[in-house]
C-alpha cells in the first residue's frame, strides 16, 4: 500500500497534505509514503525531513499509489494518468465540475475533505474546522496589523490609550478563534451569530454577545439556515450602530458550497471611523461585506477592507500540520485488516465519498452534474 503526497501546483497554495511527523505514523499502519520533491518547502518542511521520517522523495510519487493526498484537487491531466481504483483525498469543490467528471470516468475513488460529516466521531478528521481555526487566528492578526492604533488598553504617565473595539460577525470555529485572539491582544470584543448556542460560546471566549432579538436560524451540521431577504435587511439595520462603533470588523459567516450571506452593506462600512479595518474571511464565497474582493485590499469610505483568499495557506506550517492530521486520521479509519479497505456503510466514509467505481455517490454533486433523477 502506497500513499503519495504531491506538490501543489497552484501558486497561491502553500500547504502540503502530510508533514513529516505524520509519515512515521502511517508507516506503522503498513503504508509506504512517497513524497514529490519540494512538496513541503512552501510550508517550511524540507525533503530531508521527509526522508528522515521514512518517506521516499521522488517524482512520480503518484504512480501506482493506493492513495494520493493533496490539498487542492489534481489537474485533469494527472487524474487521467492514475490507475482505476486509486483513492484521492483533498478538498474537492464541485464547481467547476471537471475534476469530478474526470475522476468518475477514470474510476477513481474521490474523498472530499470538506464533506466530512459534522459529527463527534469525525471531529479529528474535520478539515474545514481545522483550517477555519487557522483562518480565524490569521484574521485577528491581519486586523491588528492594519489598524493604526493599539489593540490593548495602555495607561501611561502621558495619558491613557483606550483599547480597540472589535466586532466579529459569525461565531463558528473561525469566528471564535478570531474572538479569542483579539481578546488575547487586549481588544474589547463584541460578536453576533444567528445560532442558538452562539451567545454562550461568544461569552465563553470573553466577548460580549450582541442580542438583536430576531430569533435564531439553526441549521443542519452546525451551520445557520439561509435567511429571508426581509430578515437579512432588518438584521443589517440593527447591526449598523455596532459596525459604526467598531475600530475593526471581522466577518466569518460562510457555509461550504453556498454563497456567503451579505451581512454588511457598503453604506454600513462608510459609517465606520477613519482608519477602521474590515477583514472579510468569506470573500471567496461572495463576501459577507458588500464590495469586498478576495485577495484584495481596498478602501470603502474611510475604512480599509481586506478580502481573504486562501487564508489558511498564509500560515502554511500550522495549517499543514492540522490538515495532515485530518488526512492521517481518515486513512486510519479506512484501514482495516492491515489493508486500505474503506467501509462504505460507515457514515463518515459514505458522507465524504464523491466518486467510486465510475459513479457519483454524493447525491448533491450528482444532481448538479447530471440533473435530478427521474
Amino acid at each position: 500500500m502506497k500513499i503519495a503526497v504531491v506538490r501543489e501546483t497552484r501558486p497561491a497554495e502553500r500547504r502540503v497534505a502530510l508533514v513529516p511527523e505524520h509519515v512515521a505514523k502511517l508507516i506503522e499502519l503498513g503504508y509506504e509514503v512517497a513524497v514529490e520533491p519540494a512538496a513541503g518547502e512552501r510550508a517550511l518542511f524540507s525533503d530531508d525531513q521527509y526522508r528522515a521520517a521514512g518517506a521516499e522523495v521522488a517524482w512520480g510519487a503518484d504512480h501506482a499509489a493506493t492513495i494520493v493526498a493533496s490539498v487542492q484537487p489534481l489537474e485533469r491531466e494527472r487524474l487521467q494518468r492514475l490507475h482505476a481504483g486509486t483513492a484521492l483525498m483533498s478538498f474537492l469543490p464541485t464547481n467547476p465540475p471537471d475534476v469530478v467528471r474526470t475522476a468518475t470516468r477514470a474510476k477513481l475513488t474521490a474523498f472530499a475533505m470538506e464533506l466530512i460529516p459534522r459529527i463527534s466521531r469525525a471531529q479529528s478528521m474535520d478539515a474545514l474546522s481545522s483550517q477555519a481555526l487557522v483562518a480565524g487566528y490569521r484574521a485577528a492578526i491581519v486586523a491588528a496589523e492594519r489598524l493604526p492604533r493599539f489593540f490593548p488598553l495602555n495607561m501611561t504617565a502621558a495619558g491613557t490609550v483606550p483599547p480597540a473595539q472589535v466586532l466579529v460577525l459569525g461565531a463558528g470555529v473561525a469566528g471564535l478563534q478570531a474572538i479569542a485572539t483579539c481578546k488575547r491582544l487586549g481588544a474589547v470584543v463584541k460578536a453576533y451569530d444567528v445560532r442558538t448556542a452562539a451567545a454562550e460560546e461568544i461569552a465563553s471566549m470573553g466577548a460580549v454577545p450582541i442580542e438583536l432579538e430576531l430569533g435564531t436560524l439553526d441549521g443542519p451540521g452546525g451551520y445557520a439556515r439561509e435567511m429571508t431577504p426581509e430578515r437579512a435587511q432588518l438584521q443589517r439595520e440593527l447591526l449598523t450602530p455596532y459596525v459604526a462603533a467598531a475600530d475593526a470588523l471581522i466577518t466569518t459567516a460562510a457555509v461550504p458550497g453556498r454563497t456567503a450571506p451579505m451581512l454588511v452593506s457598503r453604506s454600513m462600512v462608510e459609517q465606520m471611523k477613519p482608519g477602521s479595518v474590515v477583514v472579510d474571511l468569506a470573500s471567496e464565497q461572495g463576501g459577507n461585506v458588500e464590495g469586498s474582493v478576495a485577495g484584495t485590499e481596498l478602501a470603502i469610505g474611510d475604512a480599509l477592507v481586506w478580502g481573504g483568499a486562501n487564508v489558511p495557506s498564509q500560515m502554511a506550517g500550522p495549517a499543514s500540520r492540522l490538515y495532515g492530521q485530518n488526512i492521517a486520521n481518515l486513512i486510519r479509519l479506512m484501514t482495516r485488516d492491515a489493508a486500505f479497505n474503506p467501509d462504505f456503510d460507515d457514515e463518515i466514509v459514505r458522507g465524504c465519498c464523491v466518486t467510486h467505481d465510475g459513479s457519483i455517490l454524493h447525491e448533491p454533486t450528482r444532481a448538479l452534474l447530471e440533473g435530478p433523477q427521474a
